[in-house]
């Protein structure tokens, strides 16, 4: 396994931030790293560029961490409505995943990538739910998101599994309840 030394350009998700040198594979830096200018090789002169550019980077830095606490303040009100068809319990016959969350965000005036959008798996059922947003490597998000079945109606199935079996039985069937004295 070969591995080079690299100076990384911008922030990669489990890699590092923008600045840093980094130790990776060989190819990942050959085919993916430096193609796409995220990442330059760690050589001397490099790395003196890099240097002189790093209070460039700070202030840069700096900004879109303020714009990305603002636009947090911002989207702090918000609760994205989802209605989809719900099966029996609760289950959806879809499911809500982060591009219809990035799709809800960008029809409410707020350009987010989906890949922005902190979903481990699609939601599959009826409920409240919070998603995390990062707007910035240090500001995350927390935004509630309610997905209801169609025409409105909050099936969860906690509540259908809460519910009396006694419900479903006609009124002469049913048991009495506990403070009820049977009439015998």
């Amino acid at each position: 396994m070969a591995t080079t030394n690299i100076l990384l350009r911008e922030d990669i998700d489990n890699l590092g931030a923008r600045g840093e040198i980094v130790k990776v594979r060989a190819g990942y830096a050959r085919n993916y790293l430096l193609p796409r200018k995220l990442a330059v090789k760690a050589t001397a002169s490099n790395v003196r560029q890099i240097e002189q550019e790093r209070a460039a980077l700070l202030r840069r830095e700096a900004k879109e961490r303020t714009s990305a606490e603002g636009q947090a303040d911002q989207m702090r009100s918000l609760r994205l409505n989802f209605e989809r068809k719900v099966g029996e319990h609760g289950i959806l016959y879809g499911s809500v995943t982060s591009m219809d969350i990035a799709e809800a965000l960008k029809a409410k005036g707020y350009d987010i990538d989906r890949r922005r959008v902190i979903l481990r798996e699609a939601i599959k059922e009826t409920g409240d739910f919070t998603v995390g947003v990062r707007l910035h490597r240090e500001v995350t998000l927390e935004l509630p998101v309610i997905v209801t079945g169609e025409g409105g109606a909050q099936t969860s199935p906690k509540a259908s599994a809460d519910a009396p079996e006694t419900q479903s039985l006609p009124a002469d069937e049913q048991e009495p309840e506990a403070g009820e004295a049977s009439q015998t």
